[in-house]
């Protein structure tokens, strides 16, 4: 099996292709996760009891696993720091938070593998509702500690700093409004306006848009510091005997068979799904090169 004849190398072919067909496989897991719960929290579960959603203060699930500082924090309700990013306020949060996840997360995930940028996900939810609580016990953002957040926002945020860290400069076309712009100049421009919602009290939002800040932050430190993440593959990897290493010197001098270079294709390729492009080394990159030219002369 060659470099080419791989699914994920592939673009899908039009008979194939659907809404989730060329989704990563973490990416797809949290798309479907984010709406099946907000199906049963304001569609079944509702029913269920026997209540409209309007006469509820809030829905069964937001009440129980939205984030505050009285309950997660006071309380030690620690699964909140983790409940809270499957949550959803509207079918427009939840829709808006959706279509940002559809876009740069397979990018990011391919990245870091499926492993760490599940682990890399959470963690920037987690920065964001710790960035909420530290702003508001100091008093920047509205609401007491009883005060719930809820939404993948933070999480997004965070994927959203990654790819303008690693690759700046990658052209993005809006939706709305439909200008072009820079992975750079969308980052800066998407934390100018949390920044400015926060001290200057725009929008009732305050709260959500701290949260933002904090996925945000977390999501550059981890970026540029991937060791914070640690080896997180390395639980969710399969015993595998370990592949003979090559010095980048001698894959550049050999030119194998092609039936062993295409076995060593297939192992790397598995390792990118797996663990991300970053964590090959450089004999590895050299040989993948190869592979590619092979390809290119064949064509």
């Amino acid at each position: 099996m060659g470099i080419a004849d791989r699914d994920y190398h592939r673009h899908p072919s039009p008979q194939r292709a659907g809404f989730l067909a060329s989704l990563t496989p973490v990416v797809k897991w949290l798309l479907v996760a984010n709406i099946a719960i907000f199906v049963i929290d304001y569609l079944i579960l509702p029913q269920a009891l026997g209540v409209k959603v309007d006469q509820l203060r809030n829905p069964p699930l937001v009440k129980w696993g939205a984030f505050s500082i009285e309950s997660s924090v006071y309380g030690l309700r620690i699964w909140e720091f983790i409940t809270f990013q499957f949550l959803h306020g509207s079918l427009g949060h939840l829709l808006f938070n959706s279509l940002g996840l559809f876009f740069f997360g397979p990018w990011v995930e391919r990245w870091w593998g499926s492993a760490r940028f599940f682990t890399f996900y959470l963690l920037c939810g987690c920065g964001g509702a710790l960035f909420y609580t530290l702003l508001s016990l100091v008093g920047m953002v509205p609401g007491g500690p009883g005060t719930g957040l809820i939404g993948a926002s933070a999480g997004i945020y965070g994927i959203l700093i990654a790819v303008a860290v690693i690759a700046p400069d990658l052209r993005v076309m809006l939706l709305f409004p439909p200008i072009e712009l820079s992975m750079r100049q969308l980052a800066i421009g998407l934390l100018g306006i949390s920044i400015a919602i926060i001290l200057v009290g725009f929008g009732d939002n305050e709260g959500g848009e701290a949260g933002h800040l904090g996925g945000a932050i977390a999501g550059f430190l981890l970026t540029r510091f991937p060791h914070l993440l640690g080896k997180t593959g390395a639980f969710f990897r399969r015993n595998r005997a370990p592949a003979p290493r090559a010095s980048a010197t001698a894959a550049r001098r050999q030119s194998p068979p092609m039936s062993s270079l295409n076995a060593e294709v297939d192992r790397i390729l598995d390792k990118i799904s797996r663990d991300g492009f970053q964590s090959l080394t450089e004999a590895e990159r050299e040989v993948l090169q190869q592979a590619a030219k092979r390809q290119s002369n064949q064509s």
